[in-house]
């Protein structure tokens, strides 16, 4: 129902699943097993994977701390969106990638969940698009020293807040891995 004239299509993005990002992230081998289960799933049904790497002064780019984690693969044919802000719409081609393959929705997954993932669901649904946050297909890290909720209540404060966004032509969800249908 997105507010996109002739956007049918939807895609899967992976945002920021990268090296130091998903080092020490909350519940990461889950999180990255069911961000893979997602990406077979939806290259088995034809669906656009789209990848964002975030770089910046702390996140090198070419370095082994801003590649992806080794789990995840890309394939040559996927796009690949770079970003320096939280926001992936920000300073990059993404609307234009998304406007090529017809994409008015957006299935979300990555890191941070507080942080690029927040600011990149929020960006894409402002803009129009339809978006579903992937409930266990996120994650963040541990930063209740600086004052943050321990990991567990900021994924789960994502998840919770984000089924209840709501504008005019527009569908904000949440669903779990098993629930993501790509094909209709």
């Amino acid at each position: 129902m997105t507010t996109l004239p002739n956007r049918p299509s939807t895609a899967l993005m992976v945002i920021d699943v990268q090296n130091e990002v998903v080092a020490e992230a909350h519940r990461r081998d889950e999180v990255l097993a069911n961000i893979n289960t997602l990406i077979d799933k939806a290259r088995q049904e034809g669906t656009p994977v789209v990848w964002v790497q975030h770089s910046d002064e702390g996140l090198v780019k070419g370095s082994n701390a801003w590649e992806y984690a080794p789990e995840l693969v890309r394939r040559e044919s996927e796009p690949l969106v770079h970003k320096t802000f939280g926001d992936a719409f920000e300073g990059t081609d993404l609307a234009d990638v998304l406007a090529q393959a017809g994409v008015g929705h957006l299935v979300v997954t990555g890191a941070e969940s507080d942080a690029c993932v927040r600011s990149t669901i929020h960006g894409a649904f402002t803009r129009g698009y339809d978006v579903t946050l992937v409930s266990d297909a996120h994650t963040t890290n541990d930063r209740s020293s600086w004052g943050a909720p321990p990991p567990e209540q900021v994924v789960a404060h994502m998840n919770l807040y984000w089924q209840h966004q709501a504008a005019p032509g527009r569908t904000a969800e949440v669903r779990e891995t098993k629930a993501v249908s790509f094909s209709g």
